[in-house]
């Protein structure tokens, strides 16, 4: 393990601006979190309205990022990144002043394409900082800032509640502003590097055109749908067919969190040399042995067993899949390459909970957990055969 840590330190300076930035913008994340809180405790919407709301957020992260991808090929992601960091401050800095469900509504829009356009653009960034041998390990450093981040921003933001509903908005704007001030200040000297703009796209000839790519997001898709389980059907059916305490719950993503913090990046330092057919279905196989494991669950213990298994599935499969993609995709199109990537995973999240739901109202959860094991498995094997060796 302690290799992985000594070597990182040689990564380029880019990669620890990002890392920072990545840190301290998710340190505030808490805005989000508790935006249904907010609109049905503090503005008095109802539970419907406020859902509705999110998913207003969803369709509009949905929709940004091919959009922002493909500015980022334009304008270069370094604007992009700024301008999002720096947008989404001011947007959150006044929303708790809004007033009305329109309003709310147009606010919540503004605050999705703003904030969502910052994800493409950072894996822009990292893809041309680095070199394809080291992405797997760059891709897990990033998100090894996001995991400890996000496990302290919802914290505070719980905190923080208690005292002010505007408060969770102007802390979250804060950190967005603070981390575009030292992302503008670190990388000035390195604008001329990806701040340079590369041929745009014209619509309809672009990565639709590049069957690789097609094929691969759409089987990479099925996997994200398993994954996303946790965040609606597993959590359902351990508490309510299972019978384990809503702390459970909690337990569950303490479990992966800690599970992503100390082992995703050592384990990617090790796997860096193998191609990448091995790590994508390795991480597949392992997540779906861990939602199928999910048929003979009975209790605490064998559940944890199952949240270990996709934990790993996840630590290996997703650092990878995104490392392939910034691979095969095209030099001059690397943004609308990683907003298609980011788009798929948008995509299988916002169909996820009403797919998982269905299967379990209308046929049970055995029926279920044997659909994500094979949601798995079947593109582990198709990823064996597709995922090839890419011409440096």
């Amino acid at each position: 393990m302690f290799p992985a840590w000594r070597n990182i330190g040689s990564l380029p300076r880019e990669v620890w601006v990002l890392f920072v930035t990545n840190l301290i913008n998710r340190m505030g994340t808490m805005g989000l979190p508790f935006l249904v809180i907010y609109l049905t405790k503090s503005q008095g919407f109802s539970a419907t309205e406020a859902g509705f709301v999110l998913s207003v957020y969803g369709i509009g992260a949905l929709l940004t990022a091919p959009l922002a991808g493909r500015l980022s090929d334009r304008v270069g992601p370094l604007r992009v990144m700024k301008l999002s960091l720096l947008l989404s401050a001011f947007i959150l800095a006044l929303f708790p002043f809004a007033r009305g469900y329109g309003v709310i509504l147009a606010m919540v829009i503004l605050w999705a394409v703003t904030g969502e356009a910052y994800r493409p653009a950072s894996l822009t960034i990292i893809t041309d900082a680095i070199e394809p041998e080291r992405r797997r390990i760059v891709f897990s450093l990033n998100r090894l800032a996001i995991n400890i981040g996000m496990s302290i921003g919802p914290a505070v933001g719980g905190f923080l509640l208690a005292y002010s509903f505007p408060l969770i908005f102007w802390v979250d704007g804060a950190t967005s502003f603070i981390a575009f001030a030292l992302f503008s200040i670190a990388l000035r000297k390195y604008e001329h590097r990806h701040g340079q703009p590369g041929e745009f796209l014209e619509f309809g000839k672009s990565l639709f055109d590049d069957t690789r790519i097609l094929v691969y997001v759409a089987i990479v898709f099925w996997i994200f749908v398993t994954f996303f389980q946790h965040a609606s059907t597993l959590p359902y059916v351990c508490i309510g067919e299972l019978h384990l305490s809503p702390s459970f719950f909690g337990l569950m993503f303490t479990i992966n969190t800690s599970l992503i913090i100390l082992f995703e990046v050592p384990m990617n330092f090790a796997m860096q040399h193998w191609p990448h057919k091995y790590t994508l279905a390795l991480g597949s196989i392992l997540c779906g042995l861990g939602y199928g494991g999910m048929m003979f669950a009975t209790g605490l213990w064998s559940v944890i067993v199952t949240v270990v298994l996709w934990s790993f599935g996840e630590i290996i499969f997703v650092p990878s899949a995104t490392a392939y993609m910034s691979d095969i995709a095209p030099p001059q199109h690397r943004g609308a390459s990683m907003g298609l990537f980011q788009m798929v995973g948008n995509a299988a999240f916002a169909f996820s909970g009403w797919f998982g739901m269905r299967i379990l109202e209308r046929f049970g959860s055995t029926v279920l957990w044997g659909t994500t094991f094979l949601f798995c498995i079947i593109p582990a094997l198709l990823l064996w055969r597709v995922a090839r060796p890419v011409d440096k």
